[in-house]
């Protein structure tokens, strides 16, 4: 019997909260137009931040921002932005609540035009997840050619928070790279 501990990725601290988050989500491939969507915007409040810290108070967003259905989002108006900026359960900075209202208005626009949320993201990658070969943590990229593409393509449709290095941690996060280390359980074999 082999008693040894479970592989994970060495970023992965010890809470509970961030194992699971790690061994259910993370790299796991997302094609769900709004879990997309809702991740996006939650990558951009983590500007600056750590992500257990925007992890931490995500059900707080997911309350505040309706389970991110860009439909009721978009309608938001700076009144709905005030009284969030009273909530200690967000990170208060007007200009990131405010992007997830911008984002919800873009994906709408998308939509109305005929778009796919979903194949428009998944198309930065050819429609399949990209299996990287990682061997530390150190091998891992901020930012890629391809999460610049998907950035500028992103703010051309009017997204905001959505620089290169944002995109690039939605990218691992959604599955569309598999940048687990080579030796955690969960990466793709």
């Amino acid at each position: 019997m082999n008693n040894s501990p479970v592989m994970r990725c060495n970023w992965v601290n010890n809470s509970e909260i961030y194992t699971h988050y790690h061994d259910t989500e993370w790299g796991k491939p997302e094609f769900n137009s709004q879990k997309l969507f809702e991740k996006l915007c939650l990558e951009g409040q983590q500007a600056g931040l750590s992500w257990i810290t925007v992890l931490k108070k995500r059900e707080n967003y997911r309350q505040a921002f309706f389970n991110f259905n860009p439909h009721k989002i978009a309608q938001m108006q700076a009144t709905d932005i005030d009284t969030l900026m009273e909530n200690s359960g967000l990170i208060r900075h007007r200009k990131k609540l405010e992007a997830i209202v911008r984002n919800a208005q873009a994906y709408i626009a998308m939509e109305a035009n005929g778009e796919d949320f979903s194949q428009f993201i998944w198309s930065f990658v050819g429609g399949k997840p990209q299996i990287n070969d990682v061997p530390t943590l150190a091998s891992v990229p901020a930012k890629t050619t391809t999460s610049l593409a998907m950035s500028k393509a992103l703010k051309k449709k009017g997204f905001v928070f959505v620089g290169e290095t944002i995109c690039y941690a939605f990218i691992q996060s959604m599955g569309l790279v598999d940048d687990h280390l080579n030796a955690c359980w969960c990466k793709s074999k």
